[in-house]
């Protein structure tokens, strides 16, 4: 029996999120269902279910109150939530992911109404494909899972975090189409270091010190395994673990099990077409930039990597490519006479003279971008930035930190103290700046961009792996969808009301890697384009009878 034919009447489809109609369920599903008299009796129709959703939506007094309407409707009706999200994309973004997710993360216990996911707790060792063997459906796709210790730019969550692969697995149904019955949050309940939780009564998960080291990675292991055992088609994305973690299970999976970590790759991928961009406004090769950024962990890190593959197809050696990514940490210049430096840091450790700090390294190293991924909010500061401006035409000034008060700078400032020459893109949306009788529209580099298409093309082919040259191919997809137009206002994406044609060309782009190297799980399409676009849900009522 087909999921859309389940055998639910009463009041237990009314309360199933994934086939409850509301008031649009029609007469003749009113009577084989047995709903009669447990609705109003007039019908309605999925447009005045939105329009009603959406003044209820607007009537909220606080970006808070917005989120948790959002969620309730999620938890009420899936169809309509992901039509009022899709129809609503820029709105409401900003509500059902950064910034207002890092608030309703540090909120999460306080405002907690309906579980949503799994929650794998440390306590559940030795047990943990019995605790997935209690998630109900049997064919799951993407399933984003966190620990909870690196939340946005906000810290150790701890169980908290699950409104973060909440939140991304909503992205991947609203701009890609991943079919959010396929979907799974989960989260690794591992315990916190957030001495605010510890101490609060209502925390909802394990009052003790995170586990670390061995029993860490056993507990890791046996998740993984448990996974792959009931979900062996699955993709499964690691979100927000910490710098310490980050790299080495990222390492550890990624050729064993169809994986990848979208702080590094993906935020890597969407800073890279950034720049491609931004070059098409300033011209140049990417082999000829120096780029300089402020903080060492896993997104740097990882756009630096990125950044030194698409130098190297450009022809420089490997190098020569790193030789153009420089790093400043909270203790000055990435360089090679420091002992301090972390292993995932070295790489990139140059020779080079100490310097103290962001505006004395960007003096002495005259680079043709900065890029923000520190977590710390007014890092930019405005010597910075005219500095920059004296040293380029038009600087690339990318303040990624989330959420928005962790940006690096402002997009008024950038601009401002670049005198409109700076090219900016920032983690968190800001508004449209007028300088100077002019209108920029700041661009977003958000994720959002790249991993919903990346998990589209993945997904549809039943790929083995996630690799970093699906990553290339989806900021290079995501380049060429930027239209002059828009690089015309300064903004270096595309807008997000194009996001599922965005999606779906990375989602291709991606499926053509797969297949290319073997990695495709799927005889090949005779039309791949039309292919991926056919595997997009749409959020509509279907026929149930």
């Amino acid at each position: 029996m087909s999921d859309n034919k389940i055998e639910l009447t009463g009041v237990d489809r009314l309360h199933n999120p994934l086939y409850n109609h509301g008031t649009a369920f029609t007469e003749a599903e009113r009577d084989a269902y047995k709903l009669r008299g447990l609705l109003p009796p007039r019908v309605f129709s999925a447009e005045q279910q939105a329009e009603r959703s959406l003044a209820n939506y607007r009537r909220k007094p606080s970006d808070l109150e917005k989120y948790i309407y959002l969620i309730g409707l999620e938890d009420r009706n899936e169809t309509l939530f992901y039509r009022l999200v899709t129809d609503n994309l820029e709105e409401m973004m900003p509500i059902i992911y950064t910034p207002t997710v890092g608030k309703a993360c540090q909120e999460y216990a306080h405002i907690f109404r309906r579980p949503r996911g799994l929650y794998v707790s440390a306590n559940d060792k030795g047990r943990i494909a019995e605790v997935l063997s209690h998630w109900p459906h049997d064919d799951v796709d993407v399933i984003v899972v966190t620990d909870g210790e690196r939340i946005l730019g906000l810290g150790d969550l701890g169980a908290n975090g699950m409104g973060i692969p909440v939140g991304k697995l909503s992205l991947y149904t609203a701009c890609a189409g991943i079919n959010p019955a396929k979907t799974l949050p989960i989260t690794l309940d591992v315990g916190t270091e957030n001495g605010k939780f510890l101490a609060d009564p209502l925390y909802i998960g394990l009052p003790q010190r995170r586990l670390r080291g061995e029993v860490f990675d056993e507990l890791i292991d046996e998740f993984m395994t448990a996974v792959y055992e009931r979900y062996p088609n699955a993709m499964v994305q690691f979100e927000d673990f910490a710098n310490i973690n980050a790299f080495r299970l990222l390492h550890k999976y990624r050729n064993q099990y169809c994986t990848f970590n979208d702080d590094i790759q993906g935020t890597a991928s969407v800073t890279l077409s950034g720049i491609y961009s931004a070059l098409r406004l300033s011209g140049g090769k990417l082999a000829e930039q120096k780029l300089l950024f402020l903080g060492a962990g896993e997104a740097g890190i990882g756009i630096a990597d990125l950044i030194v593959s698409a130098m190297m197809d450009e022809g420089l050696t490997e190098a020569e490519a790193r030789q153009r990514c420089w790093f400043v940490d909270s203790r000055g210049l990435v360089e090679s006479s420091r002992t301090d430096l972390a292993v995932h840091k070295r790489p990139y450790a140059h020779d080079f003279a100490p310097q103290k700090d962001l505006l004395a390294a960007v003096q002495a190293l005259e680079p043709t971008g900065i890029i923000g991924v520190s977590g710390r909010g007014g890092m930019f500061t405005q010597p910075i930035v005219e500095a920059m401006a004296a040293l380029n035409e038009q600087p690339i000034v990318f303040a990624l930190s989330n959420p928005t008060a962790n940006s690096e700078c402002t997009a008024e400032e950038a601009y401002r103290w670049s005198g409109g020459r700076a090219i900016f893109a920032s983690g968190s949306p800001f508004n449209p700046v007028n300088f100077n009788g002019k209108t920029y529209v700041p661009g977003q580099g958000n994720n959002s961009y790249i991993f919903p298409g990346v998990g589209l093309g993945v997904v549809a082919v039943k790929a083995k792996h996630v690799t970093d040259e699906m990553f290339m191919a989806a900021a290079r997809t995501l380049a060429s969808l930027v239209k002059e137009d828009d690089l015309a206002q300064g903004r270096v994406y595309p807008s997000l009301q194009r996001i599922r044609e965005v999606s779906a060309a990375i989602g291709t782009a991606v499926a053509e890697i797969a297949f290319a190297k073997g990695l495709a799980r799927i005889e090949r399409p005779e039309n791949l384009p039309a292919f991926i676009e056919a595997q997009m849900y749409q959020p509509v009522y279907e026929d149930t009878l």
